[in-house]
């Protein structure tokens, strides 16, 4: 699953290109991604254009140019989001090959996995690919929208709002692993497994230790690293393997810089200890059994 760097990359890129372009047609190819009305969903968006692009988290969030209108999209584990015209490619999302884009995407667009097409005026398309079927692109209103971000989400780590003191006694109140709390999104937005790995591996913390034991140094370094890395990773638009293209179709190079994650078995760079996979709240963990406490 694409996670913040990732999402933050494709959210760039996509704001680059289709803001203000009017939206000639909707089609809907699977009604499930859209919710339960796919007339509404495409009366809402024809003739409409969008006018900004932000995110929470993993969602990106586009404002069409009627007042107090969003169209949610969320990837999950397997969607895409690949916008072409004349002039530019700009792709985001889970990848089923990374040998070329055409493949990456499934073959010729539209495919079998497209769920969802945007045609805007200019003839450049917009296409939501989905192999499993668990993204969405929704509708919401602004209340809506206030509602479902403080129901599913925390603070943004890049942001203001991610106030160490709150960080240091949220984690007190949790009696769960220090890996399952950084992956909850209503405690931090946008974190996942690789960054949460990395996270914890810089901080020094073994990530099955309670959260509610982390001490307040842990927390800071904790705290410290999760901004410092995933500003970095956005730096060189995310952390990019064989599931994952960007938003340019290109890939992601932090994963050059990667301690941990994806390096089972081999030596840690700090100690030369074996990096420890293991499973630790349903995901694939990575861990240095020396250098992490």
């Amino acid at each position: 699953m694409p996670e913040l760097p990732e999402v933050e990359t494709v959210r760039r890129d996509l704001a680059a290109n289709l803001l203000g372009k009017k939206i000639k047609k909707v089609t809907v190819l699977n009604p499930g991604t859209v919710g339960k009305n796919p007339d509404d969903f495409i009366k809402s968006l024809s003739g409409s254009f969008f006018v900004s692009v932000s995110r929470r988290g993993k969602l990106l969030i586009f404002k069409l140019k009627k007042t107090d209108a969003y169209l949610l999209v969320h990837l999950k584990m397997t969607g895409q989001l690949i916008y072409l015209s004349d002039k530019s490619t700009v792709s985001g999302g889970h990848s089923l090959s990374s040998h070329s884009f055409e493949k990456a995407v499934g073959g010729e667009l539209p495919n079998k996995y497209t769920r969802v097409i945007i045609t805007f005026a200019d003839k450049s398309t917009l296409f939501f690919n989905d192999l499993r079927k668990f993204g969405y692109m929704k509708l919401a209103n602004q209340t809506e929208l206030d509602a479902f971000i403080l129901k599913n989400y925390g603070p943004e780590p890049l942001d203001k709002n991610f106030v160490l003191a709150d960080f240091i006694t949220g984690l007190k109140k949790r009696h769960r692993n220090i890996k399952s709390v950084l992956l909850d999104q209503k405690i931090v937005a946008g974190l996942g497994n690789i960054y949460v790995d990395e996270v914890l591996f810089a901080a020094g913390v073994r990530p099955m230790r309670l959260a509610s034991e982390i001490t307040k140094p842990e927390a800071t370094k904790i705290y410290q690293e999760i901004i410092k890395i995933l500003t970095l990773a956005i730096s060189h638009r995310g952390t990019t393997f064989s599931n994952y293209v960007d938003s340019q179709g290109k890939r992601g190079n932090f994963s050059t810089m990667l301690k941990v994650y994806g390096r089972a078995k081999e030596k840690c760079f700090k100690c030369s200890s074996a990096i420890i996979k293991t499973k630790i709240a349903g995901r694939g963990t990575h861990y240095c059994p020396h250098c992490q406490k």
